[in-house]
């Protein structure tokens, strides 16, 4: 439909112009991505040094991800109490001393239980880093998330790419290279993030379990315990079989990590627009079976194994985002809750799998642990299909815009809207200053004789295996009362919703749209985007998904400039599209 501006172009906003707070947080967050890849490089070379067996050494993914699933069960209850930057810097610095002590070691076994004390201190961080990044960040929610998937991207690409220079030095060079750049993330946290306030509601220990009774997170986590276990089974024994060096075992898994950022930003949230969450994770996971099985059937020729697990990074990027973001959609319970755990169950599938793939690969050959990772993958669409129903009734739920009505007790001011009246609705955010565009959208809906309705709209963004929304539901709600009793005092009337939506910035101009279109509205009204050109590219653009979408016109209104005179013409064209 068309769209109608009311003023001219408002200052573009950098997601890279941010304080230093968070830019120390989002190099810790660089060098935390790069924990998993940046071990890959070394593994044959420690199996040799160290006389140990394939089967000995994955225990350095086990020992890593069985601690980091257990302790993503205490990490709400840590961080509600101590807040977020003790517990970052906890983290932080149990990373330092436990990554250090493993390049101080000098057996498999104290690798393996230095690594789960880097474990433990991974989960703290990743459990808080984010949210850090949010609360410090200048450039508003869109910009820090931006941020950290610059960050994600880094990580993953990057680290792969260090372990292999280090790890061609010594296999020891990786454990000291973390521990050296973490050691500057602390000093740059304790320096430079503020003392964030703490959570007004405390977090129980029994929280994330007591989540699990929700059948929809539960057959979510389930469907990841089985995509884990074929994952970390090819993190794990795909480096033997392609027969390089550190150096290019570096190279191969920056290839593979390249893939995976790109397709966990970049095109999950495309294809998940197009085709659907569900679909897309079914042909992901179809993809991730078929990579494993080429592996196993190739187990004996190097460069079929290294085109395979290149190739993989693309469905392993699109199934972190989307399964995130179904357990997002699904989960009938706090953000931070449900990603505890689903953090939980996925992790500890990923921890057991490369113990069972080598002692798989001891007694028979190093074949069987890719087949039955490949299988593990496709026992994960079954799963999936059990539960598909209620993903696509929370899907549906978002298009079709079923807003969470405020508190009973708060009335609709002015009389209530008539069956059938055709509302000019007004989307408003709380980090935007709405009060220009809700005076706009009331102009435009006295001039239509039309009802207005607010809808305040909560967006939950999902990074990689992270999310989190971008404000909290009483504080959208309070942010509704007070546009209503502002109109209330002019004697508008008007009604209010929150609408909360899961995914990236255009998948919320969708949902806004749906509901335009549920509600048969007159007119949308936003305020204009100061995002650039870079954070529409990234994460989408509001604008132009809802104004494809939308079944009426889309008023852009610049809040911030002095001319807030809406002009006769937009009236007029209103009018007659009405």
């Amino acid at each position: 439909m068309s769209s109608h501006s009311v003023t001219a172009d408002a200052p573009k906003a950098s997601p890279f112009k941010q304080p230093r707070a968070v830019w120390a947080v989002a190099f810790a967050c660089v060098i935390s991505f790069m924990g998993i890849g940046l071990v890959d490089p070394i593994l044959p070379a420690l199996a040799e040094d160290l006389q140990a067996s394939p089967s000995q050494v994955s225990l350095l993914f086990t020992s890593y991800l069985v601690v980091t699933a257990v302790a993503m069960l205490v990490v709400g209850w840590v961080s509600s109490r101590i807040g977020a930057k003790r517990t970052l810097m906890a983290g932080l610095s149990i990373i330092v001393v436990f990554s250090a002590l493993a390049g101080l070691s000098d057996t498999i076994g104290e690798i393996v239980g230095f690594r789960a004390g880097w474990g433990l201190g991974n989960a703290l961080f990743i459990s808080t880093s984010l949210a850090v990044i949010v609360a410090s960040a200048s450039g508003g929610f869109t910009g820090a998330i931006i941020l950290y998937e610059t960050a994600l991207g880094l990580g993953i690409a990057v680290g792969p790419l260090l372990g292999g220079e280090l790890g061609s030095i010594s296999w020891r060079g990786p454990f000291f290279g973390v521990a050296a750049l973490m050691a500057i993330a602390l000093v740059a946290t304790i320096a430079f993030v503020p003392d964030l306030p703490k959570p007004k509601q405390k977090t129980s220990l029994s929280a994330p379990l007591r989540a699990l009774k929700h059948r929809g997170l539960m057959t979510m986590s389930l469907v990841a315990v089985f995509y884990n276990w074929g994952f970390f089974t090819m993190l794990g024994y795909a480096p033997y079989p392609m027969e390089l060096d550190a150096h290019q075992l570096g190279l191969v898994f920056t290839a593979w990590g390249l893939l995976v950022a790109a397709f966990a930003v970049f095109f999950a949230p495309r294809l998940q627009a197009r085709y659907g969450t569900v679909n897309v994770i079914y042909g992901n996971l179809v993809g991730c079976a078929i990579v494993l099985i080429a592996i196993a059937v190739g187990v004996n020729t190097p460069a079929v194994v290294i085109v395979a697990v290149i190739l993989s990074g693309a469905f392993i990027g699109n199934n972190n985002t989307l399964t995130t973001q179904a357990v997002m959609l699904v989960a009938p319970i706090e953000r931070s809750v449900a990603s505890s755990s689903y953090g939980f169950v996925r992790f500890i599938g990923g921890g057991l799998a490369p113990y069972v793939a080598g002692k798989l690969a001891d007694a028979t050959s190093l074949s069987v642990p890719f087949y039955l990772g490949g299988l593990t993958f496709l026992l994960a669409i079954p799963v999936l299909a059990s539960g598909r129903q209620l993903v696509d009734d929370a899907e549906k739920a978002a298009e079709e815009s079923d807003p969470e009505p405020l508190a009973p007790t708060l009335e609709p001011v002015g009389p209530l809207r008539e069956d059938g009246a055709r509302p000019v609705v007004v989307a408003v955010a709380v980090s935007v200053p709405a009060d220009d565009i809700v005076d706009a959208a009331a102009r435009i809906a006295r001039e239509a004789q039309a009802p207005l309705e607010i809808v305040h709209l909560q967006e939950t963004a999902v990074v990689g295996d992270s999310a989190i929304a971008d404000s909290d539901l009483e504080g959208d709600r309070e942010a509704v009362r007070h546009h209503l009793k502002r109109l209330s005092e002019h004697n508008v009337p008007a009604t209010g919703h929150v609408l909360t939506t899961v995914g990236d910035h255009a998948a919320a101009g969708r949902t806004l749209a749906r509901h335009a279109g549920a509600v048969g509205a007159r007119a949308v009204v936003i305020g204009r985007s100061r995002r650039g050109a870079a954070s529409q590219f990234a994460d989408g653009s509001f604008t132009s998904a809802l104004t494809h979408a939308a079944p009426c016109s889309v008023v852009l209104v610049d809040q911030e400039s002095e001319a807030r005179e809406l002009t006769t013409e937009t009236l007029t064209a209103l009018s007659q599209e009405a």
